[in-house]
């Protein structure tokens, strides 16, 4: 496959259909902000004006939106990706979404000839500029053979996880266990700097024994040097802190711990930290311990 389409833009679909791009593919996107793709555009891709545009040029198609509803318009609504396609194309949604609605939609596109795989991904925008994504996709096996070279190029790996549904299942799981690592970096690091520890001291210690974590490497730097710009937001945590309620619902399965998790992220949305990365939810604890953790 040469023709690939991206549609979303934002923090990390822009950075992965960089390096669809800088590897040779032909590319064509959409962002509903269409200023977002200037700079891709002017390195060769070819703007479309809607999904479905997207779709009559492509062999493949990346989608990375915010929700399940914007999924759903992308793929069904005016202008949608199936109003363009032709049967055969490939659609990869690494969005975080609903693991019901992955299976409803790839089913619903699959009458119109097109496969679709729920290809949702760990880390953030960081690891999206430097194609260190891990993808766990679901759905046709034979469609995730054909796009593995697409995501060795976003990423650094991916797995195969079985049936449509089971990758968006396995990323609540993966965002279930990166909130309370959160949580508890935010707890961890309060106590030890009111206590008077350094947090570069800190960081360096936690990263060399049991308790390091992909949260306490990449976190810590950015709540020291103050920086809260969004590499993963909080208000798309708490989204997915949904998704994962729904799901222990359903399972009839009790997480005491996650209601908990929930509720402190929802504070941080309710406090203004909702556009902010999921670091900031370090200044809710910052007031209640009287501190401001800093260099």
């Amino acid at each position: 496959m040469k023709k690939i389409g991206v549609i979303g833009l934002g923090i990390m679909g822009k950075p992965m259909a960089r390096h669809l791009l800088n590897a040779g593919y032909e590319l064509y996107v959409y962002n509903r902000t269409a200023s977002k793709a200037e700079s891709l555009v002017k390195s060769g891709a070819r703007l479309c004006n809607n999904p479905a545009e997207v779709a009559k040029h492509c062999e493949a198609i990346l989608i990375m939106l915010k929700a399940d509803a914007e999924v759903e318009t992308a793929l069904t609504g005016t202008n949608g990706i199936i109003e363009g396609a032709q049967p055969g194309l490939i659609i990869m949604n690494s969005s975080t979404i609903s693991p019901h609605t992955s299976i409803r939609l790839a089913k619903q596109v699959a009458g119109k000839g097109i496969t679709m795989l729920d290809s949702p991904v760990t880390g953030s925008g960081i690891q999206a500029q430097e194609a260190k994504l891990t993808f766990m996709v679901g759905g046709d096996k034979k469609a995730f053979e054909q796009c593995l070279p697409l995501f060795n190029t976003m990423g650094q790996q991916a797995f195969y996880m079985g049936e449509s549904g089971t990758g968006s299942y396995m990323k609540l799981a993966n965002n279930a266990l990166v909130a309370t690592n959160l949580l508890s970096l935010a707890e961890a690091l309060t106590m030890a700097c009111k206590s008077g520890v350094d947090p570069e001291v800190f960081v360096q210690v936690v990263n060399g024994g049991g308790a390091r974590s992909a949260v306490t490497e990449s976190r810590v730097p950015k709540i020291i040097n103050r920086d809260f710009t969004p590499a993963f937001g909080t208000v798309m945590l708490y989204k997915d802190l949904g998704l994962i309620y729904d799901l222990s619902k359903e399972l009839s399965l009790p997480m005491p711990v996650m209601a908990v998790v929930r509720e402190m992220i929802h504070t941080a949305v309710a406090k203004g930290y909702g556009e902010q990365d999921i670091c900031s939810i370090i200044k809710h604890y910052e007031e209640l311990a009287g501190i401001e953790i800093k260099k």
